[in-house]
């Protein structure tokens, strides 16, 4: 009778609102994380993060922080993402310096 009632139980139940509470604290570390960045974006960085991202030694605390509160599989995407924004944004940037705004080739022209 015991090992019926144990059984019934459902053992892979999902607490949605714990899985929430954890993405919101995660996306929270991130923010705080990428606000150092561009805030101190005119200091040299010196410490290295997951996949190149370089920062400087004053986000080091957002940065213990942010990979403290997001599993180790967002922290290394949200930084790949970071890191090609960032590289697009410094091609547009330089393809406007260089000769004007960006034109595509329009299709049957």
């Amino acid at each position: 009778m015991a090992s019926e009632a144990y059984a019934s139980r459902s053992t892979d139940e999902v607490h949605t609102d714990v899985l929430f509470q954890a993405r919101q604290a995660c996306y929270k570390a991130r923010d705080a994380f990428y606000d150092c960045l561009q805030k101190q974006s005119d200091k040299k960085p010196t410490e290295l993060g997951c996949v190149g991202l370089l920062y400087p030694a004053e986000c080091k605390k957002s940065r213990l922080a942010y990979e403290n509160s997001c599993r180790p599989s967002w922290v290394k995407h949200f930084d790949r993402l970071y890191c090609k924004e960032k590289r697009v944004q410094r091609l547009l940037d330089d393809k406007e310096t260089r000769g004007g705004p960006l034109v595509l080739p329009q299709k049957g022209v």
